[in-house]
This record gives structure tokens, C-alpha cells and sequence, in this order.
């Protein structure tokens, strides 16, 4: 699944090898095509027909946060595959959970200031009027809480509430973040070049085949969050930038439970 060419020709000292582009497609595959499914086959048939708006979107959450976590398996898989080991040591250098590092070996500090602008940079995407990009009302989290019935089922329901947080820890850091920049674009370079982060956000965008009306806007974020991370060589810069719009959500939503 993970076709290895060459090593990685940014970092001689990365622990990593690069995938050739059938390898890049596979592991994409492999995230996107279960969400797709979970979404638009598995989620439907175990709501059942007739659903009411409430058990619909229960049923999608826990689904969706189904294939998150299996995103975070798969990534372990292949990183044991690759460093034959999984302790911490190994994974960190694997997956570049590292400070960001600039060219001349200082690291961390005011580099982290990037996140700042590329939060912005999300931040203004997510006003733009959503128009068709919202997509089906029944399918759209926010648009649900924003109705009665999504008031009304997330009212006092802590463990609901707790079931979004967990989608939401591997959304941001273990489950899309860790595979599409902490796996993926350490291992693009020797298959796209310097575009690398160009087509991990690509990628990013169209992996999205569970709310592909998202797709637009996901390529763009994920520039956003793709950029800093190949530029410091941490997948924590986009795992900080994707987490921004995530716990934005999660204290909305607190609202909305402790009404």
C-alpha cells in the first residue's frame, strides 16, 4: 500500500522514505473511501428510513469519528511498518511532531507566530457566505445546531457533547492532521517536488467525498494548514491551525448544551 522509493531528499536526517505517487493514492484511498461510505451508506442504514433529524445526526457523528479513529490506526500502522518500532522517539521523527525548525537549526520560539496568520486565513474562509457549499441541511453540523431540533438534541446532552469532542480530537490532531501532514507530506516530496504541500492540500480537499460540497474550501485550508507545516518541517503548525476551528465549535456548542 505504501510504495517506497527513495529518501527524503529535504531532510537527510528525517527517519522517513518517500511514496511514489501510487503510494500517496493508497493511503488516500484509505482515508477517504471509508468516510465516504460511513456517510452515505453506513450512517443512512443505521438510522434507518424516516430518521428524525436527531437520530440522523447522532448516527453521523459517531460514524464519521468511526472512520477518524481508523484514520489514527492507519497511520500507526504504517509508521510501524516503516520504523519497525512505535515508541515515542521513532513516531515523533516519523510524523514530524517536532517543534518548527527553521533552515540554520533554530527552533521553535516566534515561529510559532505563523499559526497566527494562517488561524486568520481560516477564520475569513468560514465567513464567506456558504451558499451551495453548505450542502444538505441534514448533513451540515452547524446548520443542525442551528435549528430547534438541533438545540433541542444537544441541550443537556453531555454525552452527545462528549462524542463530538472526541470527532473533534481526532479531526485536528490524530486522525485527518496526523495523516495528511504529519504522514503524508513528510513522504510527497520525491512524488511531487516542491509542490508537495500544494497537492497534500489537494488531496486534503478531495479526500472529503463525506461533504464533498466542502471541497473547495478544504483545498484552500489545507493550504493554510500544509504551508507552515512543510516550511518548519512540524505537522504540530497544522494541527494548531486546524485545532483553532475546532475548539471555536466546541465552546459554541458548550453554549448550547449548558442552555
Amino acid at each position: 500500500m505504501t510504495a517506497i522509493v527513495s529518501a527524503d531528499p529535504v531532510r537527510a536526517d528525517a527517519p522517513v522514505r518517500q511514496f511514489s505517487r501510487a503510494g500517496v493514492a493508497a493511503v488516500w484511498a484509505a482515508a477517504a473511501v471509508p468516510m465516504g461510505l460511513l456517510a452515505w451508506v453506513v450512517a443512512p442504514a443505521v438510522a434507518g428510513a424516516g430518521a428524525s433529524p436527531r437520530r440522523f445526526a447522532v448516527t453521523l457523528v459517531a460514524a464519521l469519528t468511526a472512520g477518524l479513529v481508523w484514520q489514527f490506526v492507519l497511520v500507526m500502522l504504517v509508521v510501524g511498518r516503516e520504523q519497525r518500532s512505535l515508541r515515542w522517539a521513532a513516531v515523533r521523527r516519523a510524523l514530524w511532531l517536532e517543534p518548527p525548525t527553521r533552515a540554520g537549526g533554530r527552533r521553535g520560539g516566534r515561529l510559532w507566530l505563523w499559526v497566527i496568520p494562517c488561524i486568520a486565513g481560516v477564520a475569513a474562509l468560514d465567513l464567506v457566505p456558504a451558499g451551495w457549499l453548505a450542502g444538505p441541511a441534514n448533513r451540515n453540523l452547524g446548520t443542525f445546531l442551528g435549528s430547534a431540533a438541533g438545540h433541542q438534541a444537544f441541550r443537556g446532552a453531555w454525552g452527545l457533547y462528549a462524542v463530538v469532542l472526541v470527532m473533534g480530537v481526532f479531526n485536528t490532531v490524530l486522525g485527518e492532521e496526523l495523516l495528511f501532514r504529519g504522514l503524508l507530506l513528510p513522504r510527497m516530496r520525491g512524488a511531487c517536488g516542491r509542490a508537495d504541500w500544494i497537492a497534500n492540500a489537494v488531496l486534503f480537499g478531495f479526500y472529503h467525498l463525506h461533504e464533498p460540497w466542502v471541497i473547495p474550501n478544504a483545498v484552500v485550508s489545507g493550504m493554510l494548514y500544509a504551508y507552515p507545516s512543510r516550511r518548519f518541517h512540524s505537522a504540530w503548525m497544522g494541527i494548531a491551525v486546524h485545532s483553532a476551528e475546532s475548539l471555536f465549535f466546541a465552546v459554541v456548542l458548550l453554549t448550547v448544551v449548558l442552555s
